[in-house]
């Protein structure tokens, strides 16, 4: 069986108060890191429009009906979204974009010049598509051969077993820097002859990122808020 996963769709946007994207809701490092979890994940990833290149645009719920039907859409939206612990106060009374107003439209549509001028959001999803499409462990898909641990309170590693010891290593941190030492964790062992060597990071500058440190398998740090990628690579 085949799943479609996703990071939002248009029902999480668009059902929240201001039709926020993910990449305003959470830190750029974070949005990097879960990207590369989701898109190299089993899977058949969905991406929500404007998403590649970290859209500007809102995604507001929008309709378009007659004098009368417009006012009880126009109620029942504020009704539901002061369902909302948040918006049930007085201070939200100026908070909603009116859903049946041509302008709430044109508010949520994309600006495709964006792709230029938002080119790190766009090169690190056709970077990992590209990832995930040409590697011979990701484009597997083998959602039967990934196991995983978590090794801090915001930190976790994936292991994806390939063909004769040519294993991929996630480690993912959404959390502060994290020194990991001692590591008593088996999954993050090298198969016999071979050691580790990066394959992809989240951290790289043309992603928006600060960079990644040297690989030191012997004293494992994670950077936070990034997903560094490690393949494992034959010994000479």
């Amino acid at each position: 069986m085949q799943f479609v996963t996703f990071l939002q769709n248009h029902d999480q946007v668009g059902n929240s108060p201001r039709g926020k994207r993910i990449h305003e809701l959470t830190s750029p490092g974070r949005h990097r890191a879960l990207t590369a979890l989701w898109a190299l994940a089993p899977g058949t990833p969905l991406i929500f429009q404007g998403q590649e290149f970290s859209s500007s645009a809102p995604f507001l719920y929008f309709a378009d009906h007659e004098a009368e039907l417009s006012r009880l859409v126009r109620q029942g939206r504020e009704g539901e979204l002061r369902n909302f612990c948040r918006l049930a106060g007085e201070d939200a009374a100026d908070y909603f974009d009116d859903p049946c107003d041509v302008r709430t439209f044109e508010k949520c549509k994309l600006d495709f010049s964006e792709v230029e001028t938002h080119s790190a959001a766009y090169l690190l999803h056709r970077d990992l598509l590209r990832l995930r499409r040409e590697d011979p462990v990701f484009s597997a898909q083998r959602a039967d051969r990934i196991e995983g641990a978590t090794i801090a309170p915001e930190a976790f590693v994936l292991r994806y077993f390939g063909e004769q010891g040519n294993d991929r290593l996630l480690l993912v941190n959404l959390g502060r820097d994290f020194a990991w030492q001692p590591v008593a964790n088996p999954l993050v062992a090298a198969p016999a002859d071979h050691d580790w060597k990066l394959l992809w990071s989240s951290e790289d500058p043309r992603y928006g990122g600060l960079g990644t440190r040297l690989l030191d398998t012997q004293n494992w740090y994670l950077p936070g808020h990034a997903t560094i990628v490690l393949r494992a690579n034959p010994l000479a």
